[in-house]
């Protein structure tokens, strides 16, 4: 959420960032719908003064004169009951088209529609190349009973899924390498965090309302989170930091649920997109600087990539077009990895900065060395998705008689080094 006061200054601005990231908001009616607000909280505010002023006449007045003021505070305590519901019908409006207005996207950020205008910034490795024709991970993992997809289809429905066996194993050595390399960079605290979340984390992270129909909700009103920033961003909801604090960082796990509403017929087999995951999410609280958010913003980017390079997985990493950015995002990157099922590269990380409009909304606030109240900056990367990467990790190192090398990294953890062969 953007300053009111930041919106009324900078309109055309503000209507330029809406037009960039192609969202559609009525700043003028939210305006006109703040200007309303301030009247009525002023006639409200005259209102109270005189009833005071009356009430202490009350105090010495006597007889008809006493009646009479009576009366009119009778008159005035109506208007300002009819003044209150109107107020609150204004509020409603208002906060409505506050939470519709989004953040301005950095000078840095392309135009575009969608992520098929997002750009190159970087590649590492060259795209694997194989003697034989590559299959697909479902196959590999299929034929090796790494995966049981049919069965996790009749037991959780559409793009349900067993991991079993190496699989298994698999998904838990990546969850233990990652672990151990993030601890041994220093700096970030492990949580487990809830995935079973109120409705206020979610308002918070900017997920809601623009995303209630990829979420699950419960017969009690929470929701099921798609990833661990929103309950991580809500652990400091309502809070004053101490500036000393800074940078906060969180290394935090959770399983994810994903309705995946807009994807019908994207990816209907497999682990690229299904309904129930877990990922590793770094997030990042830092003071009320643009260069300071820019910094952990690739900072973040580049300790995703360390995983990568350590397991010499091909990727690129594409910054966001402004189309393909959210609504409380100033810019993002995606790395994509290559999948050579697919002969291109698919996104498996996400790396975002967006300044206070996340703090704002939950009121994650601090006092600066000057010891004015500041809202923090918040961003968020992802560590690692599985059971997608999984789908990178097999499809790239998959040999000619159907079994998987494991990355030289992970063999301590899986505990040998070719999936599908005995020990």
């Amino acid at each position: 959420m953007l300053d009111i006061h930041f919106i009324r200054e900078n309109a055309e601005l503000i209507k330029a960032g809406a037009i960039k990231k192609h969202i559609e908001v009525d700043i003028d009616r939210l305006i006109a719908v703040d200007d309303e607000r301030k009247l009525l909280r002023q006639e409200l505010e005259a209102k109270r003064a005189e009833q005071n002023r009356r009430s202490n006449e009350i105090q010495i007045l006597k007889d008809e004169e006493r009646e009479k003021v009576i009366e009119q505070m009778q008159h005035l305590k109506a208007g300002m009951a009819e003044a209150e519901e109107r107020l609150k019908e204004v509020m409603v409006e208002w906060q409505k088209l506050m939470l519709m207005v989004p953040n301005i996207p950095d000078m840095s950020v392309p135009d575009g529609e969608s992520d098929a205008d997002n750009l190159e910034v970087k590649k590492v490795g060259e795209t694997t190349a194989f003697s034989f024709t590559p299959k697909n991970h479902v196959e590999l993992m299929t034929a090796l009973g790494m995966a049981d997809f049919e069965r996790g289809t009749k037991v959780a429905g559409f793009r349900g899924y067993f991991l079993k066996g190496d699989g298994a194993l698999l998904s838990y050595a990546l969850w233990h390498l990652l672990s151990d390399h993030f601890m041994k960079k220093g700096g970030f605290t492990p949580m487990i965090v809830p995935s079973l979340v109120r409705r206020e984390s979610f308002m918070g992270t900017g997920y809601l309302p623009q995303s209630e129909e990829d979420l699950y909700k419960t017969q009690d009103g929470e929701y099921l989170a798609g990833t661990a920033e929103v309950a991580s961003m809500g652990y400091h909801m309502d809070e004053v930091l101490d500036v000393k604090q800074f940078p906060i960082k969180y290394f935090s796990f959770s399983p994810c649920f994903r309705r995946e509403a807009g994807a019908h017929g994207k990816d209907t087999k497999g682990l690229v997109r299904v309904h129930e995951f877990y990922k590793f999410e770094q997030v990042i609280l830092c003071e009320a600087s643009h260069e300071t958010s820019v910094a952990y913003h690739e900072e973040l980017t580049a300790n995703a990539e360390e995983m990568l390079q350590l397991l010499k997985i091909p990727y690129h990493v594409v910054v966001n077009c402004s189309g393909d950015l959210g609504l409380g995002q100033v810019k993002k990157y995606d790395i994509e990895c290559w999948m050579p099922s697919e002969g291109k590269y698919r996104e498996t990380h996400s790396s975002s900065y967006f300044h206070d409009f996340q703090t704002r909304r939950l009121n994650i606030r601090y006092r600066d060395e000057q010891g004015e109240m500041k809202f923090a900056h918040s961003l968020n990367n992802t560590a690692l998705a599985t059971p997608r990467f999984l789908a990178v990790l097999i499809e790239n190192y998959q040999q000619a008689d159907g079994t998987i090398k494991v990355p030289e990294a992970l063999v301590p953890y899986v505990g040998k080094s070719v999936l599908g062969v005995a020990r």
